[in-house]
């Protein structure tokens, strides 16, 4: 196959591995939705966030950093910080729930920072990249500098596209939100950070 053609498979074949593990409920999109629902612009934010962790760490990896993530006192760490900061975070939304039901200012500084927050506390995250993103940097990287640039940019544009359109529909359908709803709603995000904040922790000291 010519070369363009392979470096457009390769393109697609990362916008489908990125989705998949993009639209996966996990502590981003538990903020996401608890920030949608105050301002839809806050997905785009939150993927600001997640990319001011993302892309220096790709840039890293490719510049030998993964056996780094495989140090054991590494993972543990990271499972400790993290599992306590997405607790901290789960706590923080219920505090302020009564805040966003009463449509108070919203901060898009908050987004971008949740967004950072829920990226850099996740230490499967980092796994994740330094096993699977390892092997798409390093196909990536087979088409040079450019390979790796619109790697990079295709698999933060899935993440801006499906933060976007949480915190969109969420920010939308919210006048369809009586207080059953909207309780249940920030309980589920609550839960979520909550209970992955907890199995980091337990993970970590496991290990």
């Amino acid at each position: 196959m010519e070369p363009i053609t392979d470096f457009l498979l390769f393109l697609a074949s990362v916008v489908f591995i990125s989705l998949s593990g993009v639209m996966m409920p996990g502590p981003v999109f538990a903020v996401t939705v608890a920030k949608g629902f105050r301002s839809k612009t806050a997905g785009a934010l939150i993927a600001l966030g997640h990319g001011a962790v993302e892309f220096p760490l790709i840039f890293l990896l490719y510049f030998g950093l993964s056996g780094f993530f495989a140090y054991t006192f590494v993972q543990k760490l990271i499972g400790l910080v993290g599992g306590a900061m997405l607790i901290c975070m789960g706590f923080q939304i219920l505090k302020t729930r009564k805040e966003a039901s009463a449509e108070t200012s919203h901060s898009g500084h908050a987004s971008f920072i949740a967004g950072l927050v829920a990226t850099s506390a996740n230490p499967y995250f980092f796994v994740w990249w330094a096993t699977v993103g390892v092997a798409l940097i390093w196909n990536a990287s087979i088409f040079g500098a450019v390979g790796l640039l619109a790697f990079a940019t295709v698999h933060w544009l899935c993440d801006l596209a499906w933060d976007t359109l949480v915190s969109v529909t969420v920010f939308k359908s919210r006048r369809f939100w009586n207080e059953r709803v909207f309780t249940i709603v920030f309980l589920f995000c609550f839960t979520v950070l909550v209970v992955f904040g907890l199995w980091f922790i337990i993970s970590a000291l496991l290990r």
